[in-house]
């Protein structure tokens, strides 16, 4: 998936979770879209990683792509990592539920990821697309009649 697939999806995520536990949508939004971005850090032709490409290029190096950053084994050490250091509640299930959406969204490519790292398994759905295809376009309007709809949810709770 592309980035801007990514960051919705992070949003849309992010605002459903709000949307039904009450927290801050701001501040779950922000960190969902950071958390729907984050995994990629692997590749340093995505959105984050031209942002900090030594960091990429290092992670990339170690691990290749859609590996480590792509696996439950990361999504559990920044969860405690988030727990441990930052203890803000919102902002931790923002990038949660951020990096989970991302997850989602790249098993729904041909190349899976590695959900299970270090273990080899590539983990995919068995109906897979391409990325930038007519399919993501599709799912990126989901995405956004998704976000559109849980923000006037939550928008609806603050009037």
């Amino acid at each position: 998936m592309t980035g801007k697939t990514h960051a919705l999806g992070g949003i849309a995520a992010g605002l459903a979770y709000a949307h039904m536990t009450g927290q801050p949508p701001v501040i779950m939004t922000g960190a969902a879209i950071v958390g729907g971005l984050l995994p990629d850090i692997c590749h340093s032709g995505s959105k984050i990683g031209r942002k900090l490409p030594l960091i990429s290029k290092l992670i990339n190096l170690i691990f290749g792509h859609r590996t480590f950053t792509h696996s439950l084994l990361f999504l559990i050490i920044i969860a405690f990592i988030m727990n441990r250091f930052i203890q803000i509640e919102a902002l931790t299930a923002g990038l949660i539920i951020g990096i989970l959406s991302h997850y989602v969204l790249d098993m729904a490519t041909r190349n899976g990821i590695k959900l299970f790292f270090p273990l080899g398994l590539t983990v995919k759905f068995p109906l897979t697309i391409r990325t930038g295809g007519l399919a993501e376009n599709i799912i990126f309007s989901i995405l956004a009649a998704a976000s559109f709809y849980f923000g006037f949810q939550v928008l609806q709770f603050y009037i």
